[in-house]
């Protein structure tokens, strides 16, 4: 069994003596704080902090992350609180103790919320120091290793959320090793007969390769030797996983990925990097399109390598990487090299670029934490920003962004600045107008085209794939339907205190106080925006207000009635607040009246429209007078039934016809009722009922045209 005298032999490696002699201290605390405690396998619980404290020591993590890998669930498994940890091993320990431990006071119905919550700690712990999660990784590679112990539905939860965020969370910071492991241990949890099926095909089949490869290997490394470049070539192993998911997502046979050679060759410098790329280019014929320059341009987590494909002996492809030692460093344990470097292990920062990017991407979880509605859309969008392929983008200074696969010209405005996003109308690629909804490819120079009034459109939603802008601009939009909300439900509240003779601002002092605290509401913002969303009826709020008595309900005018109560005056610019049937398609002219539909404020229908009959019956209360402002703009959809006769050309013979009428088409759709006759049903885009009759006019004078109608439900 590994000990505590053991890890202190390894950390006399890299640490000083009286750090190390911290580290014991810790351990030994943790010992005591879990006495009597064992874990599912039957060992003392002690044996968990001391085996995380040794993953870390593989990476040269410094003293304090080791002293809070073993003091990491003192403070959820025992009465030991934050604060003894603080006077005991100082601050700094203590926080990151408290960043690495679960939410355990706070009981949750769902256990999915639980998990998102106790994320939501994690990242706000990580803000104040990224160590947190280095150690929190730790923790989970071991748990990973001993997941045996648990129930088959239990390995497979934790199992699945390790695949999901804390293998990617290890990707994304670089700290490869631990992601590969991750990713290992949890498709053997999850899928058991597939992992072992090809756990043992992969034995073989490296058995019956071993000659070849030893021969590819040693043609690379004579090659090197005979132009005097320094460099070591080393055979890389393909994980489980990887090829999975290639069989799965390639639709490939085994042998087609394992006949895939892959090497590394590792060397000094980066310019011997690039001589050494030339020298195997001579030696074997490259593959067109398969050479990527990650040391020119370095992966988001940091990763640098030059990668390329070459023609073996028969045609057997060779897969090779070529990187420097501080390289290689880096890509096994990503951000993690940064504290070896300052544990005085290397002699230049190797990861302090990546350290900064972390960061940034911290930052950039807490902004999308702020805007999320909920944990778990908080965690869907972690999920969803986790991309492994990125893109490289420029922009017009030459500055580089990194983008996901699939990212488009909003995901980049809002990778720029969230004002940016909010704003943005238009954009150029290459120097030409192009739709915001383009798929970006690498090498693609950018411009992003603003407008100071221009809001976010919720259709973004469908094409955009960063997980910060989808945050931004559901947060956008939820404080623009707020604001909405509140303009609407002022305007129908004082649209009924009319009613009683009074408005808001003619209201007592405490009158409106003491409403709000009867029906339990804390603003007068959060009053008018329920109102305005169709949850609370106004005249019943303007009765309360104005302390009419119950009988006085009875006079309200009704929508409709004929009374003369003032109508509402609509100008179409209410924004999400307000919207018009499709039923009945009403245009600014038609008589309308107003239905307040929860959750989507005013829906306008015309007042002839069918659907009306059964508001009027089950909901009269919600119906209201409407009219059309005299400044109304815009474009409304209205339905046409044209019934001509069938000939050649019909279609474009309509879509000329509106187009002179400076109208659109928006959709068209043809049946044939016979041999001779057409019936065409046009939606079109018109402004006004004026708009529409001049249309009707134009296509009615046609010699060919029967009778035409709008379409009415």
């Amino acid at each position: 069994m590994f000990t505590i005298d053991d890890l202190a032999d390894r950390l006399g490696g890299y640490l000083p003596q009286d750090e190390i002699q911290q580290v014991k201290r810790a351990f030994y605390y943790a010992e005591q704080a879990h006495d009597g405690q064992r874990r599912r396998s039957g060992e003392p619980y002690v044996t968990h902090p001391l085996a995380v404290s040794n993953i870390l020591a593989n990476m040269h993590m410094d003293h304090q992350s080791l002293m809070a890998a073993m003091l990491h669930d003192v403070i959820e498994d025992t009465g030991v609180t934050k604060e003894a940890l603080a006077a005991q091993f100082g601050e700094a320990v203590a926080e990151l103790v408290d960043g690495v431990s679960k939410l355990t006071q706070i009981t949750f119905e769902d256990k999915a919320v639980a998990q998102a919550e106790n994320f939501q700690k994690m990242v706000m712990a990580m803000s104040q120091d990224i160590r947190v999660i280095i150690v929190k990784l730790a923790d989970r590679l071991h748990n990973m290793r001993t997941l045996g112990a648990l129930r088959p539905d239990k390995k497979r939860r934790i199992a699945r959320e390790t695949l999901e965020i804390y293998a990617r969370i290890a990707g994304r910071l670089g700290i490869n090793t631990i992601r590969v492991e991750l990713e290992d241990l949890s498709f053997q949890a999850l899928y058991p007969m597939r992992a072992e099926r090809i756990k043992r095909a992969v034995s073989k089949a490296r058995g019956n390769r071993r000659t070849m490869i030893r021969q590819v290997q040693n043609s690379l490394q004579n090659c090197l030797d005979d132009d005097g470049l320094p460099g070591t070539v080393v055979g890389r192993q393909k994980h489980l996983l990887s090829i999975y998911r290639k069989m799965r997502d390639q639709r490939k046979s085994f042998a087609e990925i394992m006949d895939v050679f892959g090497f590394r060759i590792i060397t000094d410098d980066v310019d011997t990097c690039y001589r050494i790329l030339g020298a195997v280019h001579n030696l074997y014929k490259p593959v067109p399109g398969r050479f990527k320059d990650y040391i020119a341009i370095p992966k988001a987590n940091g990763y640098q390598s030059l990668h390329t494909t070459l023609f073996g002996a028969n045609g057997m492809p060779i897969e090779v990487q070529i990187r420097t030692r501080e390289m290689e460093a880096m890509a096994n344990n990503g951000i993690a090299a940064h504290w070896l470097y300052k544990a005085g292990q290397t002699e230049r920062p190797i990861a302090a670029g990546s350290h900064a990017r972390a960061r940034e991407w911290v930052r950039g979880l807490l902004e999308m934490q702020r805007h999320a509605g909920n944990p778990l859309e908080f965690i869907e969008h972690v999920k969803n920003d986790l991309f492994p392929d990125d893109i490289y983008v420029f922009t017009p200074k030459g500055d580089i962004m990194e983008l996901p696969q699939g990212a488009t010209a909003v995901d980049f405005a809002y990778m720029v600045h969230t004002d940016i996003g909010n704003s943005c109308i238009a954009c150029r690629i290459d120097r030409h107008l192009a739709p915001l909804s383009s798929r970006l490819e690498s090498g693609q120079t950018l411009e992003i085209i603003t407008a100071p009034g221009a809001r976010p459109n919720l259709a973004w939603l469908n094409f955009v794939v960063t997980a910060k802008a989808r945050s931004a601009i559901r947060h956008a939009l939820k404080n623009q339907q707020r604001t909405e909300s509140i303009q609407l439900g002022r305007r129908l509240l004082n649209k009924a205190l009319a009613d009683f003779e009074t408005s808001l601002e003619e209201l007592p002092e405490m009158r409106l106080p003491a409403v709000l605290d009867d029906l339990e509401i804390r603003s007068v913002d959060d009053l008018l925006e329920s109102i305005g969303m169709g949850t609370r009826m106004a005249y019943a709020i303007a009765r309360q207000l104005a302390e009419a008595p119950a009988g006085l309900e009875a006079s309200r005018p009704s929508a409709g009635d004929g009374s003369s109560a003032a109508p509402v005056l609509i100008s179409g610019t209410e924004g999400m607040v307000l919207s018009f049937a499709r039923c009945c398609h009403p245009l600014p002219g038609d008589p309308i009246i107003g239905h307040l539909s929860v959750g989507k404020g005013i829906v306008v229908h015309r007042v002839d429209c069918r659907n009306l009959d059964d508001f009027k019956r089950d909901d009269p209360d919600k119906l209201f007078t409407l009219e059309w402002a005299q400044d109304i703009s815009g474009d409304f959809p209205v339905g046409l039934r044209i019934e001509m006769e069938t000939r050649r050309g019909l279609v474009a013979e309509l879509a000329g016809l509106v187009t002179d009428a400076d109208a659109n088409i928006e959709r068209i759709g043809i049946e044939e009722r016979d041999a001779r006759l057409s019936i065409v049903n046009l939606t079109l885009a018109v402004r006004d009922r004026v708009h529409l009759a001049s249309i009707i006019k134009r296509i009615r004078h046609q010699p060919h045209v029967g009778r035409i109608s709008r379409i009415r439900n």
